[in-house]
């Protein structure tokens, strides 16, 4: 089975026979199927099809659903990094069709990519979290279409009660290399029974759970430089930020949720799959700094 998130897309639709054991069909969408990504999809075997997911073209955008089984959705921030672009208008407005219509073609399963809303589980003190933002903007608008794959979440008490303390940086974070995990769950999900499969409810991905001074220490020993974990003000975390070209205030906004020392808010208890039902073993951060370029960043 192939899972792909194409940075270029803002959805994959996973087409599959609903017998399990057979191969599975792939179909990616993209605005522009000229594009390098999309050209190596096409040599990978992936019905490419272009469409633009907007909601004046909803005849076309249901048109690409029609026989889908299986549907996996994803929108991209990162694409244009906009706080503007960032609002109902724009990913609830582009996933809602994308939702309606993979349910209208006939998809008995809609798994999505979504984050948690800082500002509600803070109580409105943390906002400028505009990647989180918009994905939970998606959620809110599709929670009772299917299962949200939900990257970040911190642990909760038995009381159901979720709470972020940290006083020593030993809050271990959940890492995940996107790009070589996060199909494992998509496939696990779509591969449940009908009985198991966790409809309406948001699933935990990480690839490991790790600790910012483990994960400095790890990066200084496969790549034998100096690397210490080291705090710095948020000001100059976000003059960093802008240097890489990042959007200051989104990361900022992050970092700072992070950062708090008491969070305490009320939230739904996502489901935690064990790795070992996965299809193999998630990458971690070790291997994948082992496997990365560092040449540019550590001199």
């Amino acid at each position: 089975m192939t899972i792909t998130q194409d940075p270029s897309a803002p959805l994959v639709a996973v087409v599959a026979r609903r017998e399990r054991h057979r191969a599975y069909r792939v179909r990616a969408f993209t605005r522009d199927a000229s594009k390098p990504v999309a050209q190596e999809l096409e040599k990978r075997r992936v019905d490419v099809v272009t469409v633009s997911l907007v909601v004046g073209n909803r005849e076309q955008v249901y048109k690409v659903f029609e026989g889908v089984d299986y549907a996996f959705l994803v929108t991209n921030y990162w694409e244009h990094q906009s706080k503007e672009r960032v609002t109902l208008n724009l990913h609830a407005s582009v996933a809602s069709p994308a939702h309606r219509a993979a349910k209208a073609g006939g998809a008995s399963r809609i798994i999505w990519s979504g984050l948690p809303s800082y500002e509600k589980i803070s109580g409105g003190s943390i906002v400028g979290a505009h990647h989180f933002e918009s994905k939970a903007l998606v959620t809110d608008y599709a929670g009772f279409y299917g299962t949200n794959l939900l990257g970040v979440i911190p642990s909760l008490n038995s009381n159901q009660t979720a709470r972020w303390v940290d006083e020593r940086f030993s809050l271990a974070l959940p890492f995940i290399d996107i790009a070589d995990d996060y199909g494992l769950w998509a496939r696990y999900m779509l591969e449940l029974s009908e009985e198991e499969f966790p409809d309406g409810q948001s699933v935990v991905t990480h690839s490991e759970t790790i600790t910012l001074p483990e994960m400095a220490s790890q990066l200084s020993e496969v790549t034998r430089k100096k690397v210490i974990f080291k705090r710095i003000s948020f000001e100059k975390f976000g003059e960093n930020m802008r240097k890489a070209g990042f959007p200051v205030e989104s990361m900022v906004a992050v970092w700072r949720g992070l950062d708090r020392l008491t969070v305490v808010f009320r939230k739904r208890r996502p489901t935690a799959i064990s790795h070992t039902v996965l299809p193999r073993r998630t990458r971690t951060w070790k291997k994948f700094a082992e496997m990365s370029n560092w040449s540019e960043i550590l001199h």
